[in-house]
């Protein structure tokens, strides 16, 4: 785990809690001059958070409704909270616990994610229906293949696992809210932009000096990031991926689009676009805001080489070999 969740609870509240206060609209400076580097593009330095209890596809309960009040936001809200981090005692000790644990680790905000004053109820802005849009049939069948044979090699197990990516996309593109770890570092240039994941100790590399991807036959694990900038927005094309990359069932011709808007001093809007369509009948965008945080990011201490894998591949040959009997 990283060497944030071993902090004091008090540490890891104040930690939480800070990006979340920030969201209200109040909260923001009514008078605000964009940063500005030496080229005269805006500065997106700074350590930044995208944690929020938003989910990417819209639950039924909030069908054709886009943004919610305060108040209907609040009724999703607290329960999903009292399930992760409040008081549930159960009669069953060890279970209780088990949760009071993992809710240490738990850092994924207490908030639907606020864009333009309101809460949003979806990360997927398009379509409007804030689901993501239908699998091709050569995409379902490529993903039942991949997941019948992780059990096969070590090689054939989620990157998260062996600690190569973290899990869920945070690491991007595009880059996704999960369960704890959601800060990211930037430091730019005129030339480059580095992100410094907090998950895994990822990096992601932005090219801000050439205009073509790599040859084809080059695959990076974030795949080639491309940037430029329209007006006071940093456009980043994605490409390159590898076949093991898979972001939701996507191949390896997946094209992110991210877009980087500074709106004001807290907040840096990010909208993605999702283009594959080898996995998806259409392209699909996702938004939603990243709030300034304190630092430092801390190191994540996870590596390839994990003990359990033996036993996770020797389970899988014991479970064959008894099917056979």
């Amino acid at each position: 785990m990283g060497l944030r969740h071993l902090a004091s609870l008090a540490a890891a509240a104040a930690l939480m809690a800070a990006p979340l206060a920030a969201q209200a609209p109040a909260a923001r400076k009514k008078s605000w001059t964009m940063p500005r580097l030496g080229d005269g593009h805006p500065d997106l330095q700074g350590i930044w958070t995208n944690a929020t209890i938003t989910p990417l596809e819209r639950p039924a309960q909030f069908a054709g409704k886009a943004t919610v009040t305060d108040a209907e936001a609040a009724k999703f809200e607290n329960p999903n909270n009292d399930n992760l981090y409040g008081d549930r005692r159960s009669n069953n000790a060890e279970q209780d616990r088990d949760h009071a644990y993992n809710a240490l680790f738990f850092d994924r905000g207490t908030e639907l994610a606020r864009v333009d004053g309101a809460k949003r109820t979806s990360l997927i802005i398009d379509p409007a229906d804030g689901k993501i849009p239908a699998m091709t049939p050569a995409a379902s069948k490529r993903i039942s293949n991949r997941m019948r044979n992780r059990f096969d090699s070590v090689q054939d197990r989620p990157l998260g696992e062996r600690c190569i990516l973290g899990f869920g996309s945070t690491s991007g593109p595009p880059m996704m809210p999960v369960l704890y770890n959601n800060n990211y570092q930037i430091v730019q240039s005129a030339h480059d932009i580095m992100i410094l994941v907090e998950m895994v100790h990822d990096v992601r590399h932005i090219h801000m000096d050439r205009k073509e991807h790599l040859p084809q036959d080059v695959r990076l694990w974030t795949g080639d990031s491309i940037g430029h900038w329209e007006g006071d927005t940093l456009v980043v094309d994605t490409t390159n991926f590898t076949d093991k990359t898979g972001y939701r069932g996507s191949s390896q011709n997946l094209r992110v689009i991210e877009r980087f808007t500074r709106i004001d001093a807290e907040t840096i809007l990010y909208k993605f676009t999702i283009d594959d369509p080898e996995t998806f009948t259409r392209p699909w965008t996702a938004e939603y805001p990243f709030r300034a945080t304190p630092g430092p990011i801390f190191e994540y201490a996870c590596h390839e080489g994990n003990y359990a894998m033996p036993d996770i591949l020797g389970g899988a040959r014991a479970a064959e070999a008894a099917e056979k009997k």
